[in-house]
């Protein structure tokens, strides 16, 4: 029983295999994906494949002259982009669009790829502030005219109100919003220059051209001069 069965399921097993080799072999065309047709034409002759190119090249051109516009989805753009890499005279076998088109698509999946890559979380600022705390900045400007932005965020901080320099900036006017509100050393001349000297170090030469070392301390208020020295070594004791 078993040796008559035999010889027909060996039969079976070689039909099966008969039609896996066909579908294999047949032309890229005529294949249901892209990489079973790859698969097919391994086992093809050189002349066969030169032959099926021309072939399938002859209908793209006839298809070109009809059809206006191609309409092509991303995975095909995708296939298009990732084979130009590989194939060397990708610029000659291309029928259905222009290079340019390919090249913008290769652009567009770069930036695509870098957006992905760089996409950063946005955290949470800090809350805005309230309306008190707006106008206790205002009050403080408006109060301490030599006050600029960065003093006032000093201030805020010793009541715990944190805020940074631009946004003490965005509710100040005028001087006080660019720091223009401070005392000028001028003013500060004119205020304690009774109190203050000013002293200076200076070199000169005597008539032989020897070098002369003279200390001057001045008034600010009167241009008095209140102390000269004179020395030929400023640096002995």
């Amino acid at each position: 029983m078993l040796s008559i069965q035999l010889p027909k399921f060996a039969i079976k097993i070689a039909h099966v295999i008969n039609r896996k080799l066909k579908t294999l072999t047949k032309p890229m065309a005529a294949t249901k994906g892209i990489l079973r047709g790859v698969v097919g034409d391994v086992s093809r002759s050189k002349s066969a494949l030169i032959l099926e190119n021309a072939f399938l090249r002859q209908q793209l051109l006839v298809m070109s002259r009809q059809v206006k516009q191609v309409q092509l989805k991303p995975r095909d753009r995708l296939f298009f982009v990732l084979l130009t890499s590989r194939l060397p005279n990708w610029r000659n076998a291309l029928l259905i669009v222009r290079p340019d088109t390919i090249l913008c698509w290769h652009t567009a999946l770069f930036r695509w790829h870098w957006r992905r890559k760089t996409k950063t979380v946005v955290k949470e600022g800090r809350p805005p502030l309230t309306v008190e705390q707006i106008a206790l900045i205002q009050r403080m400007a408006r109060e301490n005219l030599t006050w600029g932005a960065e003093r006032i965020r000093g201030e805020l901080l010793k009541l715990g109100i944190r805020c940074s320099k631009s946004t003490v900036q965005r509710y100040l006017k005028g001087r006080h919003a660019h720091g223009l509100g401070r005392q000028t050393w001028a003013t500060f001349l004119r205020n304690h220059a009774e109190s203050v000297w000013a002293c200076d170090f200076l070199q000169t030469h005597d008539i032989g051209f020897r070098a002369v070392f003279v200390f001057v301390i001045i008034e600010l208020s009167s241009r008095r001069v209140v102390h000269m020295s004179v020395t030929r070594h400023p640096t002995q004791l």
